[in-house]
């Protein structure tokens, strides 16, 4: 099965959000990981910390850009797949847990702009 463009982008933005938080000290528990409910970009942990990332890719910042294109629709269901996730995953249902968003954009195999956002879903 080949990807289309748009889905090559989006797994090298995946690839490249993956390379900066495991430099920020963060390992990897699931990448890409589907349910019924959804998919889930990261699982990364952060000491104890589950940590469930979206990774957002935009060329440029016309419309809000990256970060401005993940809804309340959006959020509900990444709630939603992270809530599966603990229950499949049990190990992990008693650490603690937060949803963060990596968002990039620009051109090439490398976006020019990341900006990584910590507990992204509270107000």
């Amino acid at each position: 099965m080949s990807l289309s463009p748009r889905q090559k982008a989006g797994r090298e933005a995946e690839q490249q959000a993956l390379e900066h938080l495991r430099a920020q000290g963060l390992s990897l528990l699931a990448q890409n990981w589907l349910c019924k409910r959804g998919e889930l970009d990261l699982v990364m942990l952060e000491g104890d910390t589950v940590v469930f990332v979206e990774v957002r890719y935009r060329l440029h910042a016309q419309w809000g850009g990256a970060l401005a294109s993940i809804d309340a629709r959006k959020r509900e269901k990444l709630v939603m797949a992270a809530q599966y996730f603990l229950i499949k995953e049990a190990r992990w249902a008693q650490h603690p847990c937060r949803f963060d968003v990596v968002a990039l954009e620009g051109t090439g195999t490398q976006a020019t702009r990341l900006n990584w956002i910590r507990n992204a879903f509270d107000s």
